[in-house]
């Protein structure tokens, strides 16, 4: 396929690779030139601009940071929109809002182009080793006209819906189970440790009784204490449980601990810990009960 990749952060370099190594045609574009270095040595095209990278592709992939990157890349001047061929098909595999992924629909309609919402559960191994979950949502066709690109990105596809925002809402509610697990360790770890006990003994029992790799993976980061570096920075689980909040909100969907969890992530962000690995809320359970970070 003639694809167009706009994102080069920690998630989108490897994934932009992995569809060069698997025979795509690949033009790339990103804010900082600088990321575009391995890909091109890989055999990637470099474009100057996201206009420039979309004309004349099959399928545009963007995996950005926020809305704002998103909704600039798509819609902004020398965007996506007024490039990419009628008929071909932008997958946005960024965690954004709902409210971001139902305007991007209705441009790319009016433009004759085709609209998929494809955001990953993944950390920046599972994007190098081509084993993302991705979640699709949007027309069947466009679907699967994205599927030799996702085949070379994940281990697997769930569709969620016919709409693409379906997908979107999928995406964040994991993200909120996510920060759930995490906060619900670091308070785990924390209790165990104001009475003597180790981390790692209390991290054996729990990963007997749940048998979950997100339990005994992030457990055992805060167990380590090891924050850094980042593969999901705190300041982007902020993010995330604003824009759940927000889908909620939308649909009068009370969250109450979703709101706990924000409160707890802006606590951390105040006291600069934004930069740090989303587990690290753990500094901030221990320091409420006086314990070290």
């Amino acid at each position: 396929m003639r694809i167009a990749f706009a994102g080069l952060g920690r998630m989108g370099a490897p994934m932009a690779a992995n569809l060069v190594r698997a025979g795509h045609a690949v033009t790339v574009y990103n804010r900082s030139a600088g990321r575009t270095v391995e890909l091109e040595r890989l055999g990637a095209a470099v474009a100057a601009t996201p206009a420039a990278a979309a004309a004349g592709a099959e399928l545009a992939v963007t995996m950005l940071a926020d809305d704002a990157a998103a909704e600039r890349i798509a819609l902004g001047d020398d965007g996506l929109l007024g490039a990419l061929p009628a008929g071909a098909v932008h997958a946005s595999m960024s965690t954004i809002s709902v409210a971001l992924s139902q305007r991007l629909a209705a441009a790319h309609a009016a433009a004759g182009q085709r609209y998929v919402a494809a955001p990953v559960f993944g950390r920046p191994e599972a994007a190098a080793a081509a084993k993302l979950w991705i979640v699709a949502g949007g027309e069947e066709g466009a679907v699967a006209a994205c599927r030799p690109a996702f085949d070379a990105l994940g281990q697997g596809v769930i569709v969620a819906g016919s709409e693409p925002e379906a997908a979107n809402a999928v995406k964040l509610a994991g993200n909120f189970l996510l920060a759930s697990t995490i906060e619900a360790l670091a308070e785990a770890q924390t209790l165990a440790r104001a009475w003597g006990v180790e981390p790692a003994t209390l991290m054996a029992a729990v990963n007997a009784l749940f048998r979950s790799p997100v339990v005994e993976n992030y457990g055992g980061a805060i167990a380590a204490r090891r924050f850094e570096p980042a593969g999901f920075a705190l300041a982007l689980g902020l993010k995330d449980v604003r824009l759940a909040l927000a889908a909620a909100d939308a649909r009068a969907v009370p969250m109450p601990f979703a709101s706990c969890l924000h409160d707890r992530f802006l606590a951390a962000v105040g006291h600069g810990l934004g930069g740090i690995d989303w587990a690290g809320i753990a500094r901030l359970v221990a320091a409420d009960a006086g314990l070290p970070e």
